[in-house]
């Protein structure tokens, strides 16, 4: 393994702890967005790192990015 992967690891395992962190919270408007960004963050990264993602054409980029934004953005209308 590279250092990319090791520190994508560990990047990993910090949004992680930070999810249980926040969940654990009472505020349950709040908690929810932070919960999808942050489980938003952790999609892209093993996309991008694992997938090799980053190597791929910019339609594929796109598309991946789309299909985050409208997932996230549909669960929060339907959480409001």
């Amino acid at each position: 393994m590279n250092r990319k992967d090791i520190y994508t690891i560990a990047l990993l395992f910090i949004l992680t702890v930070l999810v249980a962190v926040f969940s654990n919270t009472d505020n349950i408007k709040y908690v929810t967005f932070i919960i999808l960004f942050l489980s938003g963050i952790k999609f892209l990264s093993v996309a991008f790192q694992f997938m090799e993602l980053k190597k791929a054409n910019n339609l594929w980029k796109s598309l991946l990015i789309g299909f985050l934004v409208l997932f996230i953005g549909s669960i929060s209308i339907i959480l409001q």
